[in-house]
């Protein structure tokens, strides 16, 4: 496992108004490349592949303006559901499986990263970190669910059902016998921590990012 931010800052586009995870993930992406992203959203990360590195890129989004967003931008683009459709694709389809700032929003994160790395050969996952040390001062000394700039709903309204730390998700990779490749922790700005000691990723990063493969 890896944390190396001047390398990942030399691998992203400089001309760009994409959100900072978004390139990130885009650098672990090799160019012309078959790619999946699970939950795409409006589709800004496959436009963002499409165009910086050519890759054939596809998605599933859940809603149906998602959906259409995407459709009118031109991507390749259907509705589906993470947690029950994975299991539609066969074995190494794609590259690369992406799922981008939804696994907490999953209703079976393992069996959801399970069917990630089958698909495809690797599986980039990103996500907010629960364990950064603002949230758990909310907790702790407000006594609320947290509002932070990266999870920025009331908890009666948020769709994130599953609450995970950089911690959690290091122990899920290691329960499903997967590999960390890379990985990275953000901090509030979008700046990759300095220290790659896991402790430190759970209490200073906001979000953290991780390219994962199967083991042989």
């Amino acid at each position: 496992m890896s944390l190396a931010p001047n390398a990942a800052a030399a691998a992203l586009p400089r001309e760009s108004t994409a959100r900072v995870d978004l390139l990130l993930v885009a650098s672990m992406v090799e160019a012309n490349s078959r790619v999946l992203d699970v939950g795409c959203g409006d589709g800004a990360l496959l436009r963002l592949l499409a165009e910086e590195k050519g890759v054939d890129a596809r998605g599933i989004e859940l809603s149906q303006r998602g959906v259409n967003d995407c459709v009118a931008q031109g991507l390749s683009v259907i509705q589906g559901d993470a947690d029950t459709d994975l299991a539609a694709y066969p074995d190494d389809a794609f590259d690369y499986v992406i799922l981008s700032q939804t696994l907490q929003a999953t209703r079976r994160p393992r069996e959801v990263v399970e069917g990630m790395l089958r698909i495809g050969r690797r599986a980039i996952v990103s996500f907010p970190n629960f364990g950064h040390w603002r949230i758990r001062a909310q907790i702790a000394l407000g006594g609320h669910m947290p509002l932070t700039r990266n999870l920025p709903t009331i908890w009666y309204e948020t769709p994130n059902i599953h609450f995970c730390t950089i911690q959690d998700f290091i122990d899920l990779v290691h329960a499903i016998g997967a590999r960390i490749e890379r990985g990275v922790a953000l901090d509030r700005f979008g700046r990759p921590l300095a220290y790659s000691a896991p402790w430190v990723w759970n209490l200073f990063g906001e979000q953290g990012v991780f390219l994962l493969s199967r083991k042989e």
